[in-house]
């Protein structure tokens, strides 16, 4: 996203609709970083991190060449002189630590999942950072229980802006939907996403997850909140087309929809296949003589030629 930023910056005449022709399948309101940060601050910013690439004997990009051919691309003309590693996912190529909390979070989620059918489940997880207010939150929740699917939501501590955890749901909100709801604090999201239950993934669209939702096979909705995650999502929806990008108001009647419209509608069974395909690359190019393996072995070389 920085790259994009440092080659594109839009120009008051633009419109927020009006498409970034170096970028599609982007659009002026999808790289907005000046909306919400001091214009001399980010540039000063993204500076400095052009001035440290370019110092650089080198940059890994947690990514594989199947997926962004066009922004390693961009990337490559940039800094013709440094070179450039794609060798993603990496969080294929080390387990997830846990602890004694996240192990008992873990036991809960992963047995809760085992009771359910197969692609049945939409998981949903915004991430450690983003808080939502009350409102958002139990439109979240009625749109989610009013979809009749089963869900597994990721409540973390911190969430909710003014609640400690689901204070805000209303009385008896999870004895009503008798088994087909489970709220956790935490879970062990790559084995959740890998579990054969889940069928879709609501995120907040950071990189992370998007790319172990595409590693696991898994359709998404974006909810994206950051400049880097609408980024994402308008990729995850629009060009790589794996599921929907969020741009509708937090309503019941939205979030039911957009869950269907994954979870068991004809248009939720093509971004599948096509997600699918992106995870069979994924699996190819971590193989010997596949695309990251390749990188890794270069960028092993480069550190040795040193």
């Amino acid at each position: 996203m920085l790259l994009i930023f440092h080659l594109f910056s839009p120009s008051d005449h633009q419109s927020l609709e009006t498409p970034v022709t170096e970028f599609p399948p982007l659009r002026v309101k999808d790289i907005q970083v000046l909306e919400t940060m001091d214009q001399e601050n980010v540039y000063r910013f993204v500076s400095a991190i052009d001035t440290q690439i370019m110092a650089s004997s080198g940059v890994i990009w947690n990514s594989y060449r199947d997926l962004e051919q066009a922004g390693l691309g961009l990337a490559h003309q940039k800094y013709l002189s440094i070179p450039i590693f794609p060798i993603g996912p990496l969080h294929k190529c080390s387990p997830a630590s846990s602890g004694s909390l996240s192990s008992q979070a873990c036991q809960r989620s992963i047995s809760w999942l085992d009771k359910q059918t197969p692609k049945s489940v939409v998981y949903i997880s915004f991430g450690s950072v983003i808080a939502i207010n009350k409102d958002d939150f139990l439109e979240i929740a009625w749109g989610v229980a009013n979809s009749r699917i089963p869900f597994l939501w990721v409540v973390r501590p911190g969430l909710v802006s003014g609640a400690e955890w689901v204070e805000p749901l209303p009385k008896g909100f999870l004895e009503m939907l008798d088994g087909r709801g489970c709220i956790v604090k935490w879970a062990p999201q790559q084995q959740v996403l890998a579990h054969p239950a889940v069928g879709g993934f609501w995120t907040h669209s950071g990189w992370n997850s998007t790319l172990e939702s595409i590693c696991e096979g898994v359709p998404m909705i974006c909810q994206p909140y950051l400049p880097d995650q609408m980024v994402n999502a308008r990729y995850v929806s629009h060009f790589w087309r794996v599921g929907l990008h969020s741009e509708w108001k937090l309503e019941r009647m939205e979030i039911e929809r957009a869950i269907r419209r994954v979870m068991v509608e004809a248009e939720g069974q093509e971004m599948r296949a096509r997600i699918m395909h992106l995870k069979e690359k994924v699996d190819f190019c971590l193989r010997k003589g596949g695309s990251s393996h390749q990188s890794l072995e270069r960028l092993i070389d480069h550190i040795l030629s040193f």
